[in-house]
């Protein structure tokens, strides 16, 4: 069973798609043109797609559609929050999914793609053959409340003293709410501050072991901005859904939809808990704890078992 990631393909196929009066979606190809359709999700929401996204996917057998949601990555405007609902980007996976003329696909999603995923398949079941899911993120807002105010912190002190920094002390009893006035400031410099602490918060928790580059990544102006500001814009606005608990409530739609989840034992970010959870609400789904990892797609371990479940999906063909 091939451990390793698949060596770096290129798209044979780059576009853009219009999904509304402003924004317009980065999309790109990789792999087998007439493979098994496979739609990755990235998290954030904000974060983008990077080429390592598409390694996950044996390129002769899969045909990999990559995106970058409203306002992230290559996608236009940039960090623009107008019109950047969950339910616009879940109508967006289904114009794009018409848009190449594909019937249905897998869907494979980490973290904040984990939940676009979820959600996406709640209100289109019929269009998912499969479910890959990683880092479990269901918003509810006790896992809000444990990584932007008060858990995590425990674990991660040092990084967490950054992470406040932004915010005076009489403005930390709603972190959330103190980093959204100032992610939404006509100040630049004001928003830039925060947009790094924030989005350097994650990426200090992200890894089992601490990765100092994609720290640094996180901290690029560019990325930080569209990842902080976004992220914290549908955290205000507990991600538009009608309930706390709207994605187990609604797991009985997506029952018999077969679902792989792996999730890192460690994972500071989005706690194991999630995952158990959401494996409660889906009693076929199959879960992987893996034993030695945090939360991120990149370590080893955890990259490992997602081409492993890429593979098992094989059989779906």
């Amino acid at each position: 069973m091939r451990k390793d990631a698949y060596p770096l393909s290129e798209p044979f196929d780059q576009d853009r798609l219009k999904v509304s009066d402003i924004h317009e979606l980065h999309f790109e190809q990789v792999g087998n043109p007439k493979g098994v359709p496979v739609l990755f999700v990235h998290g954030g929401p904000g974060g983008g797609i990077n080429p390592q996204c598409r390694q996950f996917f044996d390129p002769e057998f899969y045909r990999v559609i990559l995106f970058d949601q409203r306002g992230a990555g290559l996608s236009t405007p940039h960090a623009e929050l107008k019109d950047n609902t969950t339910w616009d980007l879940v109508e967006d996976i289904e114009k794009l999914r018409r848009h190449l003329g594909i019937e249905s696909w897998i869907v494979f999603g980490g973290s904040w793609g984990s939940t676009l995923s979820l959600l996406y398949a709640e209100t289109h079941p019929s269009r998912v053959r499969a479910l890959a899911l990683r880092g479990i993120f269901l918003c509810r807002q006790q896992e809000l409340k444990w990584f932007y105010q008060e858990g995590a912190h425990k674990l991660f002190p040092d990084a967490w003293e950054k992470y406040l920094d932004p915010i005076p002390s009489d403005e930390r009893t709603d972190l959330i709410s103190a980093y959204y006035k100032r992610l939404t400031s006509p100040d630049q410099e004001l928003r830039l501050k925060a947009a790094r602490a924030w989005s350097q918060w994650e990426a200090a928790t992200s890894k089992l072991l601490q990765d100092p580059q994609l720290i640094d990544h996180h901290g690029e102006s560019e990325f930080a901005l569209a990842f902080a500001r976004i992220e914290c814009h549908y955290f205000t606005h507990r991600i538009f859904l009608d309930s706390d608990n709207y994605i187990l409530e609604q797991a009985h739609k997506i029952t018999h939809i077969p679902c792989q989840i792996v999730h890192g034992r460690y994972d500071v970010v989005c706690p194991i808990e999630n995952a158990w959870d959401l494996k409660k609400a889906l009693p076929e789904a199959q879960l992987h704890i893996v034993p030695d990892a945090g939360h991120s797609h990149f370590e080893p371990s955890i990259r490992a078992k997602l081409i492993e479940v890429m593979e098992d999906f094989k059989s779906l063909a």
